[in-house]
């Protein structure tokens, strides 16, 4: 924040308390679980603010400054995103777009790699918080999953909070953007309650022998029964807990008798859809048919300090969404090795054995997804009560968390051997275990070389440690490098071009086959002597990179320390090295594809446009992102006579194909143009062309002719989308130009023109389908969208004392260019028309 002092106390102080009420605002509007703001960061220690909006390549950092629903060290990892990396909140800041994500299905779709972060069934929406020219950040919501489209979203009344939060940040730091900044963690906030507290809990007894429930006043509550009327039997009881799940209860309790109670609390239904918990255990062992004692627990928002459950023989406790213990019984302290009990302090405090990367994803599956969840745990440092383990079951509510723990060898002697334990959270390996799904799900993303090394170096060292890394990649049976960090500046060099039979470990990792780890430096030395070294201390990973038997290269991994590689890191770093040997050949490949595509694309589009001196035109072109990214849009600016002719066109479909019959309609197009024919001739002539071709395919085509001196425009389109026209100072609007069928079906076909004035410094678009088409839909929302972009370039064009056309084509391509998929290409073709002459 800027300013200093006493003023800058109380500003940071606004800041939270508004940021705070936003985010529980939002839990309120959405029936959200978690929210969220992310806002810019500052330079790392000094306050420095990046650009507002950068480039694909840009520094800003967006920073996580308010969390509500959430602990947050369970989000840790989300606390700091940079604003160009493929993630939903990213996005909705660079873009200035909301992004809605009803379900898990989308958010693979769109996101992988924040879908494998949170790999729970839970929907999502970020909405950009404006701030005149640029988003100043970012408000996230999560919350429970849709099937299909997010009806019950009212994305209208998020849209305001997000503004009304804007206008306030604004006025907070006096109308300076650049001031409204968040540096370190995030304020952790609780959620508003959902609903109000009723009876939590209740406790019976079973007779085995005579089938009779004695239960007290606290049950009779909780299940809504009336004493006088209440049967006192199993079936009673049963019916009354769990309706359509009775026979679960009754064979409970009768495996209980039998000495071999419930693993875990049993997880249930009432009649109305409510949750409840069952759980059972012998009340008296030296009975011949021992009865049995049981507790039903509702898990939602409860206050459990009365002392219900204080006598389970089970730990049992429960957590706010900001991860504070609220109560916990006595059984639960003793479990968990905490003799000065567990209420009031946080669970990674109380039980520090609970962190790490499994546990974690435990836990927020319980706080994003309705269902239950359960684990093993094994304590790290002595016994647990008597046990070297614990079975853990989480329980989701709406405000609360309640959490069991039972001894693991009640499991086992209960209900037979019990599954191996998890691996200590804080071993190294358990956080290497789970790096080669993350790794894959990003290297889908990377279609080149250097986005493929890069995306090594930002998942895999942070991994397990490593500072250096380099890639070689084979060509010509040499070694060349591709890419390093970390090294001292120039050492690699002298390896780049070895030849395969040079005696390094980065060549015979890649000619045996076989990883080369080194402890040690003087291990690297002892084993290659007289080979220069980068450092005396540190130890190194040497990964051949082979793809189906294929040489590819080979992966450096350097530490600055010494270290020990374990039989599971091995592993892992090895199957590593066939993931990013498989990418690194697929990029190879593309970036040969891509290089051919590309050449054959700009020998069909327009080097430059035609032009005169009193029209300004500006195009764009963006390939679908499937295949080789060749298309069969295209747009063409010639010279007519004494006007201009402007042409769109869209041939059905994309690749090769399309691009070669593009290639063709262009040429016909641009011959007519030239002889100055009348719009509809430069149609019906073209559509016969395509007929007599017979390609087996279709294209849509808007054609006009432009006198730049009368402004007069004679328009004519084939299937096309019409064209947009943005008045000076006015709002876009979609024109009303009659139409033909799209050219190569009916060689009959007729076009007929509309006439119009084109103003000075009125904007004229003309876009194809991929612009506007939506998945779900209709192609009239995304016109409507794309006249209200329209609408704000060219009042942003003039705040700015004329932007020029190329940025208005910028803005309005931003959302389709930064797109992780494009199904389909993207043309668009501005032209404006001034009075003065060039």
């Amino acid at each position: 924040m800027a300013g200093s002092g006493e003023q800058a106390v109380r500003r940071r102080a606004r800041l939270a308390a508004l940021l705070a009420d936003t985010a529980t605002a939002a839990l309120r509007a959405t029936d959200g679980r978690v929210a969220g703001v992310y806002l810019r960061g500052g330079g790392p220690g000094h306050g420095e603010v990046p650009e507002l909006v950068g480039p694909a390549d840009s520094p800003t950092v967006l920073r996580l400054a308010v969390l509500a629903g959430l602990p947050g060290p369970l989000f840790r990892p989300w606390w700091r995103l940079h604003a160009a990396r493929p993630f939903p909140v990213s996005d909705a800041y660079r873009l200035g777009t909301p992004v809605v994500l009803p379900n898990a299905t989308e958010t693979v779709r769109r996101y992988p790699q924040f879908a494998a972060g949170l790999p729970f069934p839970f929907g999502s929406v970020h909405m950009p918080v404006p701030g005149g020219r640029a988003s100043l950040g970012v408000l996230s919501v999560l919350r429970p999953s849709q099937a299909g489209a997010d009806e019950s979203l009212d994305r209208e009344l998020l849209a305001r909070l997000a503004e009304g939060l804007g206008v306030e940040l604004l006025a907070l730091a006096d109308g300076d953007a650049n001031a409204v900044v968040w540096d370190g963690e995030p304020q952790c906030v609780r959620p508003p309650v959902r609903r109000p507290p009723q009876a939590a809990m209740g406790r019976f007894t079973w007779d085995p022998v005579t089938r009779a429930v004695r239960a007290d006043d606290r049950l009779h509550a909780l299940l809504g029964l009336v004493p006088e009327g209440f049967e006192g039997t199993d079936t009673a009881l049963a019916e009354a807990l769990a309706p359509a799940e009775a026979y679960r209860v009754l064979a409970a309790l009768a495996d209980t008798a039998a000495g071999k109670p419930p693993p875990a609390p049993l997880s249930l239904r009432a009649g109305d859809g409510a949750p409840r918990l069952l759980d059972l255990w012998p009340a008296d062992e030296g009975r011949p048919v021992p009865a049995v004692g049981g507790v039903v627990l509702d898990p939602g928002p409860v206050s459990l300090a009365d002392g219900a459950a204080d006598l389970l023989p089970q730990g049992v406790f429960c957590l706010d969404r900001l991860g504070v213990i609220v109560y916990a019984n006595d059984a639960a302290a003793r479990l968990a090795g905490a003799p000065d009990g567990l209420r009031g302090r946080t669970l990674w405090e109380a039980m520090p054995w609970l962190t790490g990367a499994p546990y974690e994803d435990h836990l927020r599956a319980a706080l994003l997804s309705p269902e239950p969840v359960h684990f093993h745990v094994r304590r790290k440092g002595g016994q647990t009560g008597g046990c070297d383990g614990l079975a853990v079951s989480v329980h989701p509510g709406d405000d609360l968390l309640t959490c069991t723990l039972v001894p693991a060898s009640r499991m086992e002697t209960m209900a037979g051997p019990r599954p191996p334990a998890e691996p200590a959270a804080d071993d190294p390996a358990t956080a290497a275990v789970y790096r080669p799904i993350a790794l894959a799900i990003a290297l889908t993303d990377a279609v080149t070389a250097q986005q493929v090394s890069a995306v090594v170096m930002r998942e895999l060292l942070p991994a397990f440690g490593g500072r250096r890394l380099a890639i070689y990649l084979v060509q010509d049976r040499h070694m060349y490098l591709a890419w390093e960090t970390g090294f001292p500046p120039g050492f690699l060099e002298q390896f780049d071009g070895v030849g395969l039979d040079v005696r390094i470990p980065g060549v015979e990792t890649l000619s045996t086959g076989r990883p080369l780890f080194f402890e040690s430096m003087q291990q690297l030395a002892a084993t290659y002597p007289g080979m220069p070294l980068d450092a005396e201390e540190g130890s190194r990973a040497f990964l051949p990179l082979i793809a189906s038997g294929r040489m590819v290269g080979s992966c450096i991994l350097g530490f600055d320390r010494p270290r020990r590689f374990s039989t599971v890191e091995r592993t892992v770093l090895t199957a590593l090295a066939g993931l990013i040997a498989h990418a690194m050949e697929r990029a190879r490949r593309y970036d040969s594809e891509a290089a051919l595509a590309r050449g054959l694309q700009q020998a069909l589009l327009p080097s430059r446009l035609s032009a005169h001196p009193r029209v300004e035109t500006a195009g764009r072109y963006l390939p679908g992102t499937e295949g080789l990214e060749v298309g069969g849009d295209w747009y063409d600016v010639v010279e007519a006579g004494e006007g201009l002719a402007l042409v769109i066109g869209d041939v059905q479909g994309h690749g090769v194909q399309a691009a070669a019959t593009m290639g063709q309609l262009r040429s016909a197009v641009r011959a007519f143009a030239l002889g100055d024919r009348p719009p509809d001739e430069v149609l019906s002539g073209t559509n016969r062309l395509l007929i007599g071709l017979d390609p087996g395919q279709f294209a849509s085509c808007c054609y006009l002719r432009l006198d730049p001196d009368t402004g007069r425009v004679r328009i004519a389109r084939a299937g096309h989308p019409p064209p947009l026209l943005l008045s000076p100072g006015g709002r876009a609007r979609a024109l009303d130009v009659p139409g033909g069928v799209v050219l190569g079906v009916d060689p009959e076909a007729r076009y007929p023109v509309t006439e119009l004035e084109l103003e000075p410094d009125a904007i004229l678009a003309l876009y194809t389908d991929g612009l506007v088409e939506r998945v779900g839909a209709d192609i009239d929302e995304g016109i409507a969208e794309l006249c209200a972009a329209l609408t704000r370039a060219g009042a942003a064009a003039g705040r700015r004392d004329g932007l020029s056309l190329d940025g208005v084509a910028d803005r309005l391509t931003a959302a389709v260019r930064h797109a992780g998929a494009r199904p389909d290409d993207v043309a668009l073709l501005l032209a404006a028309r001034s009075l003065r002459r060039a």
